[in-house]
């Protein structure tokens, strides 16, 4: 590109410094949330005694060993006189990840948005992208390592793409050991190499960078390990199935926790579980001869039915779908961005007790103040699910609901 050609793309890496800048001083000007706080006293726990400790001693502390290490580094470090003399402080580079991820994942998407016979995600919608108020809340204030993980994610999927085997099980191998959830993924993944004959080297690395770095729990605390990590579930009661249920009044609905629920409860989430499962698992199975960009759509329809069936949705797990619902549609991510900006204001201003945000308490006097602003999302998720079920049907009548039938890969 050169000349003119160029402006769309300047325009896109201006909005993205935009953006990392904005998210930098937030981060070095606040705490963040109930999270940050809780990562420092991870952190200390890790320093002070052992990841195994740590375990054993918090049912909190659910973070796959890599998250362990470098929130244990970054303790470290804070603690030295050099570092609090410059105001370097732990909340500030547990974000800085995030931070820089969310920057090299809009350069990503602008390196593969534009094709020979168009851009494949338009100009204005990446430029939204780079400075979605969403990011900017989570990256820049909540304090976790979820945009860590979705640049990971996003990163193998194109690698799917570029039909790089290798470096996409490296790839999804690290985005697992930032959170646990992208396994909901591994079965198309899987399914996608299987066909192209090429599951060899995708396993291959997937299997090794997983064993390295989870060999520490594998080899000396696996039941603690699965305990903790492969077996949690988040909160009931503050998303939608699950919001909607406490909110009849019945007192089997009315805990709010991710432990010790009511056995009705508990069979409610082991249903959604298995709902959101098998649909994946099905969706993976049709999808499995698809390529390029019907491929990375796989993710954003999986994406869809988690977010639709989940037991719970804690306010940062918004950044998971947004760059793969904005591939998918960006009609429907410009509207999820407004539905998720507007939840997320009302979640950090209600905790943080207004303007300006230092340190945000989610706390059980304070969830009814944000949690119907939740409802938001899940419902333009259900409609913009409903119209994109009409429309592709329309067009391609073998994507009926509840068949086993997979798509050609000619379809694409």
């Amino acid at each position: 590109m050169k000349g003119g050609k160029d402006f769309p793309s300047v325009c896109i890496v201006g909005c993205a410094l935009i953006g990392l800048f904005l998210k930098l001083a937030i981060a070095y000007n606040t705490v963040g949330t109930n999270d940050a706080i809780n990562f420092y006293g991870f952190a200390r726990a890790l320093s002070d005694h052992s990841l195994q400790w740590t375990y054993e001693h918090s049912r909190y502390f659910n973070h796959p060993p890599l998250v362990a290490y470098y929130l244990r580094a970054i303790f470290n470090i804070t603690e030295q006189n050099w570092c609090q003399a410059i105001g370097l402080h732990f909340p500030f580079l547990l974000r800085l990840p995030g931070i820089l991820a969310d920057f090299l994942l809009v350069l990503l998407l602008l390196r593969i948005a534009k094709t020979e016979s168009g851009w494949r995600i338009p100009a204005w919608a990446l430029a939204v992208f780079a400075l979605s108020p969403v990011s900017l809340m989570v990256s820049g204030f909540h304090g976790n390592t979820d945009p860590v993980m979705v640049l990971f994610l996003v990163w193998a999927v194109l690698m799917c793409i570029r039909e790089k085997p290798a470096w996409s099980g490296l790839l999804f191998a690290l985005s697992c050991q930032i959170k646990i959830v992208p396994l909901l993924f591994l079965p198309a993944m899987v399914l996608f190499w299987v066909s192209q004959r090429k599951f060899r080297s995708f396993g291959g690395w997937f299997a090794l960078t997983m064993t390295v770095l989870w060999w520490e729990p594998l080899s000396k605390f696996p039941l603690l390990f699965a305990k903790n990590v492969l077996c949690y579930g988040s909160y009931w009661g503050i998303w939608g199935l699950t919001y909607c249920l406490r909110l009849t009044g019945l007192a089997s609905f009315s805990k709010v926790s991710f432990h010790d629920l009511d056995p009705t409860q508990t069979v409610v989430v082991s249903v959604l579980k298995i709902i959101i499962i098998g649909t994946a698992l099905l969706i993976a199975w049709r999808r499995r001869n698809l390529r390029g960009w019907e491929f990375v759509d796989t993710f954003a329809y999986t994406w869809i039915v988690f977010f639709l069936f989940a037991p719970g949705v804690c306010a940062q797990y918004l950044i998971w779908l947004a760059p793969f619902v904005l591939i998918l549609s960006p009609a429907l991510y410009s509207y999820l961005l407004v539905a998720s900006s507007i939840f997320l204001f009302a979640f950090y201003n209600s905790t943080a007790h207004g303007l300006p945000w230092s340190v945000a308490l989610s706390t059980d006097g304070r969830r009814e103040l944000w949690a119907p602003w939740s409802l938001l999302p899940w419902i333009v998720l259900i409609a913009g699910v409903i119209a994109l079920w009409r429309k592709s049907v329309q067009i391609k009548p073998r994507l009926r609901i509840l068949s086993f039938e997979a798509l050609p890969a000619e379809s694409t």
